[in-house]
């Protein structure tokens, strides 16, 4: 899977990976390990006044064979504030003619009535959750064309019909007290890896962000980006994105509010038995690309900064996480959804700033470990709410 994400492929690992400069951040293990009960005893940091929750994915949850309605009820039973709802455009605009956004209805009114704020994703092309790529078919003629930047002028139409989706999703919805901010886009500028090498310039986003803005000048704005947690992640990213800046550059110009997505271990490949995976815990590239966002949101009078994904389901070398009875996988088992929350708080309290809100990733995956028998990630994230 991050291979794929980062536009990496195998031929990389036999051509001396191992021997790189970032080799300290590589590790080989068994990829699923006994589920034991660390996460009973994992302490929590304090969260002060940042706000805690989750983002909710129908197609994960589809993909999962899992019931999408007695999915969401149960995750908006527990005590966080805030989830995130995405505006899928080829759900709401399966054909041309065709607006149909009764399913989001449903979402955003069943979080309403659990008492949750909302950051509503309205997209238009990118949108949380795999496989991030939501244009209708029938707006798009051709498909786009790899390692190519799909600029504004190249693409009129097609930023038109994005325009003119967000601004619907937006006047539908912005009545509604419940939503606090707009996500535009999702990891606004970077490249899907191997799926897709095409990458939205920024002045296409740009448009995307003045539309939303011209629908609702009031609530802010979010952008996120995925933070490059180790050497390998960060290589990646400077090396496809030099010409115009990653997707954190571009929040922090365009946004109001700055999300981060933090996946700090996560599978490259499988190696017979056992998987090779990068851990960038203590990788030097990631504290310093963390104090360069501490600065900026030190210096940046009424913007926020947020954790938009915080890990909390595994990231293997599969598209989807693996299930496997009595185990955990080793990229996130259960302890690790809280101390990689427990990391954000010691880190974002040492700077002097306060984090404007985390959400975990991985919800669904937790439902779905449950019904297999395994409550121990929902009983972490549970942790967390009561003792943070």
């Amino acid at each position: 899977m991050l291979l794929r994400k980062l536009g990496i492929g195998a031929g990389l690992i036999s051509a001396g990976l191992l021997a790189l400069p970032f080799a300290g951040e590589l590790r080989i293990r068994s990829s699923s390990q006994p589920l034991t009960d660390a996460w009973q005893r994992t302490p929590v940091e304090r969260r002060g006044s940042t706000r805690l929750g989750i983002s909710f994915r129908p197609p994960q949850v589809e993909a999962l064979g899992l019931d999408a309605t007695s999915i969401l009820r149960n995750l908006l039973s527990y005590p966080f504030e805030l989830i995130r709802l995405g505006a899928y455009w080829n759900r709401i605009e399966p054909r041309s003619g065709v607006f149909d956004p009764s399913d989001l209805d449903w979402q955003v009114e069943a979080a309403e009535r659990a008492g949750k704020q909302i950051v509503l994703a309205v997209g238009a092309l990118k949108t949380f959750g795999y496989p991030e790529l939501f244009v209708p078919a029938h707006r798009l003629a051709h498909p786009l064309p790899e390692g190519k930047l799909i600029g504004p002028a190249e693409y009129g139409s097609l930023l038109a019909a994005a325009q003119e989706f967000s601004t619907r999703i937006v006047e539908r919805y912005r009545d509604r007290a419940s939503i606090v901010a707009w996500q535009v886009e999702h990891e606004a500028v970077d490249p899907l890896g191997l799926e897709h090498s095409w990458r939205l310039a920024a002045a296409f986003v740009e448009q995307e962000v003045a539309a939303v803005r011209a629908a609702d000048p009031a609530r802010p704005i979010l952008m996120n980006s995925f933070f490059p947690a180790s050497h390998l992640v960060a290589l990646s990213q400077w090396w496809q994105m030099r010409d115009q800046g990653d997707s954190l550059a571009v929040a922090q110009r365009l946004a109001d509010v700055v999300g981060i997505d933090y996946y700090p271990r996560h599978a490259l490949l499988r190696l017979g038995g056992r998987t090779l995976y990068v851990d960038g815990a203590r990788s030097f590239w990631q504290r310093r690309v963390r104090a360069q966002v501490f600065d900026w949101a030190r210096a940046s009078a009424g913007r926020r900064l947020m954790i938009t994904e915080g890990q909390a389901e595994p990231w293997e070398a599969v598209t989807m996480p693996p299930n496997p009875p009595g185990q955990a996988m080793a990229s996130c088992r259960p302890e690790d959804l809280i101390e990689y929350y427990n990391r954000w708080m010691r880190w974002a309290r040492g700077a002097g700033i306060t984090l404007d809100a985390y959400l975990f990733w991985g919800a669904e995956y937790w439902m779905l470990r449950q019904q297999s028998g395994d409550p121990s990630y929902l009983r972490a994230f549970e942790r967390v709410l009561t003792h943070a």
